[in-house]
């Protein structure tokens, strides 16, 4: 791909900020807007065993500001100085509903899921399902300017009980 056909990609995705019709909802996820380290622990229910994760989780206004999207990054084993995208959420601000409708994407773990976002005390809420059927609650909270936590949780019997599955704590770095 020539560099003038990505840089067109790029532009035409990204935005400045959000829709002017939206830009009180957009705030839920707009809040979230930058480059963030990222640092925590998730859980391989397989084993029982934590294991810990750390990345760089930059985040955009896309698609004429109706969307907020955002990309985990790692560097590239292979070559340090790369970085490699292994994940991706875009989240939709669905003016009908009133909520941010919710898709991520890891290929690298086998990770696609649909959620639904809501605020939610200091914070949001994001609940859907996981490829594999089972329920999954995202939340993010004690949101700032400079941080944030998110922690996700599964649950095996249709939302009766939940388990901690990951935890991050995100520092603003950009």
């Amino acid at each position: 791909m020539s560099p003038a056909t990505v840089s067109g990609f790029a532009d035409a995705l990204l935005s400045d900020g959000p829709d002017k019709r939206y830009a009180a909802r957009m705030r839920r996820f707009g809040r979230l807007v930058g480059t963030w380290d990222a640092r925590g622990r998730r859980l391989d229910e397989t084993t029982g065993e934590w294991h810990d994760r750390t990345f760089t989780w930059i985040v955009n206004y896309v698609l004429g500001g109706r969307a907020v999207q955002d990309i985990e990054v790692t560097p590239n084993a292979a070559k340090p100085d790369e970085m490699v995208t292994v994940a991706t959420a875009l989240r939709v601000y669905d003016p009908v509903a009133g909520v941010n409708r919710v898709s991520y994407f890891s290929p690298e773990d086998n990770q696609y899921c649909n959620l639904v976002a809501i605020g939610w005390r200091d914070g949001i809420r994001q609940d859907g399902t996981q490829n594999d059927g089972r329920p999954i609650r995202w939340n993010f909270s004690a949101i700032t300017d400079d941080t944030y936590v998110w922690d996700a949780w599964v649950s095996n019997d249709d939302g009766s009980t939940w388990e901690l599955v990951g935890h991050i704590d995100g520092t603003r770095i950009g």
